[in-house]
Formats: structure tokens, C-alpha cells, sequence
């Protein structure tokens, strides 16, 4: 008889130590919450005891891309997001920067144009350092990269830099060409000066005998009268003399 009541006062000791530390906390925890603190940008292991201190739980996470000038160690997002209502305990997800560098194979960018280039290398991270240009006579390779300063089929790491040189097709001035004055009947060195006025050269004299003609006057000139010419041009004349 004394061993069954000794039986029963063990099992009703039992089941208010499972209710008072267990069943009752259980129930009085429904509803309860607890808001996430912000950690991002803090260091991991800062973030993880910052969360423990709120009831909070934490895991790490990895980036999916590698960020540049980014800490490793330091938490860039979380999740579930600072402010929101969670449950006590509930873990929160720590994402920190992918801790490899990623590689890229360098093409060989000959021939390509510039804007081209850079959109690859802003798309591997890879800076552009220094372009420079090179006179090109061929108008097909204006813009298109003539070298570059790391060979093609070279490994790189995100982060590094390449220079690259360009070229530059030659300017071709236009020139607008001017009509050749009229300097017929002049004499030689009134025809030069209206030559030269006229932004002509004098050229070469030769001289022509005539017996009808005013002599040592203009009888000819190359080129034509009125005719369209490159300033500068040189004009020859002709002058009459009456004795040979």
C-alpha cells in the first residue's frame, strides 16, 4: 500500500517538473516575438552575438558573386531583414562575400571597338587603366584596339587592370578650293601680286616673242583663268617680249 502512494507521489513530482519547465513555457511563449536587430555591416562573429543577445539564432551564408573592395568577413545581407517580428529562436541568415575570386580567361581583343571591350570587362570586373591612341590611316580600324597590354589566354583575377590602344583614323581637312584670278594684259609684277593677294604662289616665267603684242606684259597663265585651284597653288605665266 505505501509503495503504491510512494508511486503515485513520484509520477505527480514527474509530471509538475515536465509542466513547469516544459509544457508551461511552451504555451506561454505562443505569441510571443521578437524583433531582428540590424547587423549588417557588422562582422560576422559581432552579428552572431548580437542575435544571440535578442534570442535570436544564427547561420552563414555565402554570396552567390564575388564583391570587390568588400571585407569577407562582414555581413553584406540578412534575412529575415532588420524590424521584422520572429519567433524567439528563430535562426537568421547571414550572407557574407563569396571568399574566392573568380577568374577570367583574357580574350584577344584585336579588331574589336572600344565600348565593346569595356562591356566585357565590366561584366568580369576588370578595369580599363589606360587607352591610348594610335593614328590609323585605314578608316575600318578608327576605334578598333590596335594591342593590349596583357596577352590574350592570360588568367586574371577580378580586380585587376589592362590597357589598351586604340586607333585613330587621320583627319582629312577639306579644302575649299578658290578660283585663279585673271592677271592676262597684266604686267609681271602686278600679276604677282595679284597672285599672291589672291592666295596663289608665283610660279615659273617664260617668255614669247610677238611683234603684235604689248610687250613684257601676261600672255598666258597655268592654271586657267577662273579655274578652281588648292590655295596655295602655284601659277605659271607667260610674258610677251618684242625682241628676240
Amino acid at each position: 500500500m505505501i509503495k503504491n502512494v510512494l508511486v503515485v507521489l513520484l509520477l505527480l513530482v514527474v509530471g509538475y517538473v515536465v509542466m513547469d519547465r516544459f509544457v508551461l513555457p511552451s504555451y506561454t511563449r505562443q505569441g510571443e516575438s521578437v524583433m531582428v536587430p540590424d547587423v549588417q555591416k557588422m562582422k560576422y562573429d559581432e552579428a552572431l552575438r548580437t542575435l544571440r543577445s535578442s534570442g535570436l539564432a544564427g547561420k552563414k551564408s555565402y554570396n552567390v558573386r564575388y564583391l570587390r573592395n568588400i571585407d569577407p568577413d562582414m555581413v553584406i545581407v540578412q534575412r529575415p531583414v532588420a524590424g521584422s517580428e520572429v519567433k524567439p529562436g528563430r535562426t537568421v541568415a547571414l550572407v557574407v562575400n563569396k571568399q574566392e575570386k573568380p577568374t577570367f580567361v583574357l580574350p584577344d581583343f584585336y579588331g574589336r571597338r572600344l565600348d565593346e571591350v569595356r562591356q566585357i570587362l565590366e561584366r568580369v570586373d576588370i578595369s580599363l587603366m589606360d587607352i591610348q591612341e594610335q593614328e590609323v590611316t585605314d578608316p575600318a580600324e578608327d576605334g578598333k584596339v590596335l594591342s593590349q597590354s596583357i596577352a590574350p589566354k592570360t588568367v586574371l583575377s577580378h580586380g585587376s587592370s589592362l590597357s589598351v590602344t586604340v586607333g585613330k583614323a587621320e583627319e582629312i581637312q577639306a579644302v575649299t578650293q578658290i578660283r585663279v584670278p585673271d592677271v592676262l594684259g597684266m604686267s609681271l609684277n602686278q600679276a604677282r601680286d595679284i597672285i599672291v593677294r589672291k592666295g596663289f604662289n608665283s610660279g615659273n616665267v617664260s617668255y614669247e616673242y610677238s611683234a603684235l603684242l604689248v610687250p613684257y606684259t601676261v600672255i598666258n597663265q597655268k592654271p586657267s583663268v577662273n579655274s578652281l585651284a588648292d590655295p596655295g597653288k602655284v601659277i605659271d605665266l607667260t610674258v610677251v617680249i618684242n625682241e628676240e
